[in-house]
């Protein structure tokens, strides 16, 4: 794939190494409609054929694709995986008009990815904002959705979790030393990690933030908090029970953190109502958001995979 046009792809394999693992994976890079470059990573699979459609796995709101390196590299064993940094996030463009920090636009980009990839059908993956993103794509385009797995995100946001991330999103003071980050990181999410191991940490941070001559600099462009502010903006969704009941009729599994402050059981339990076959897995010992690859979420995502 090679072009160099906003309506081309172009992507480079190399063998990337992880915190100590060595995952293959294309560098992927493609044009949005409106002039940015926006970044994903490719995973082949390693079986042929592959035992179902590609999966497009989404990030939260500010994360970026190494959220899904232990995932990926498990499920491309089977799947062909691509996982995207949205724009303003990891090797993606920041946007210069901070007002297409929003669902709509991610969605937007997602939809021209999936085109120039040429993929008819897909399975979506999407933590948070992306799995907000994964209700809106299976509205709008239900035919070419296989299958939807939502991490720790629903209709309804849980109004404490939603004041946290507005609290800290775009406001956290920089660091110098990567010994500082992690401490940042474990102030912030230390709550959705109870258990995790100094290397988990470090593993988990350095996917948060990019190393900019020996100063860890957070991966994403603060001004993605500005939308969250306006209530007009669309940044922050305030019901999508309509959009849930538009998607009902596919396959779909819920992954929620036992621990999460921002899908409440309540709401697990109104999706069940209006879905009766959904699928859903309780993550213990995590809060917002799992990994994804934890013994339990895998066994899960197993079961849904093959159920398709």
């Amino acid at each position: 794939l090679a072009g160099s046009s906003t309506n081309t792809l172009t992507a480079s394999h190399a063998r990337h190494m992880e915190i100590g693992n060595v995952t293959d994976y294309a560098d992927l890079w493609s044009g949005s409609a409106d002039g940015l470059r926006l970044y994903a990573r490719d995973y082949p699979s390693r079986s042929a054929p592959p035992a179902g459609p590609p999966i497009l796995c989404m990030h939260g709101l500010t994360r970026n694709s190494a959220d899904f390196t232990g995932l990926a590299d498990y499920l491309s064993a089977r799947y062909r995986v691509i996982a995207v940094d949205q724009r303003g996030r990891g090797r993606s463009d920041y946007d210069p008009v901070i007002a297409h920090y929003t669902p709509v636009t991610y969605v937007q980009d997602m939809f021209a990815l999936l085109d120039r990839l040429e993929f008819q059908r897909v399975i979506l993956v999407g933590t948070s904002m992306g799995g907000l993103m994964s209700l809106l794509m299976g509205a709008a385009q239900p035919g070419r959705i296989a299958g939807i797995v939502i991490n720790d995100i629903g209709p309804e946001i849980d109004p404490r979790g939603l004041a946290r991330i507005q609290g800290y999103v775009g406001r956290s003071a920089p660091v110098r030393t990567w010994g500082e980050a992690v401490a940042q990181q474990k102030a912030i999410n230390g709550i959705a990690f109870p258990d995790f191991s100094e290397a988990q940490w470090e593993t988990f941070t350095r996917g948060v933030y990019r190393d900019e001559g020996g100063i860890p600099v957070l991966a994403y462009d603060p001004a993605i908090a500005e939308p969250m502010a306006d209530e007009d903006s669309g940044a922050v969704p305030p019901d999508l029970w309509p959009v849930f009941e538009a998607v009902s009729a596919l396959p779909m599994l819920v992954v929620r953190g036992a621990e999460s402050d921002i899908l409440a059981p309540d709401c697990v339990n109104g999706m069940r109502r209006r879905k009766p076959d959904l699928q859903v897995a309780e993550i213990p010992r995590r809060g917002h958001a799992p990994t994804l690859d934890e013994p339990e979420s895998i066994s899960a995502i197993d079961t849904f995979l093959a159920s398709l």
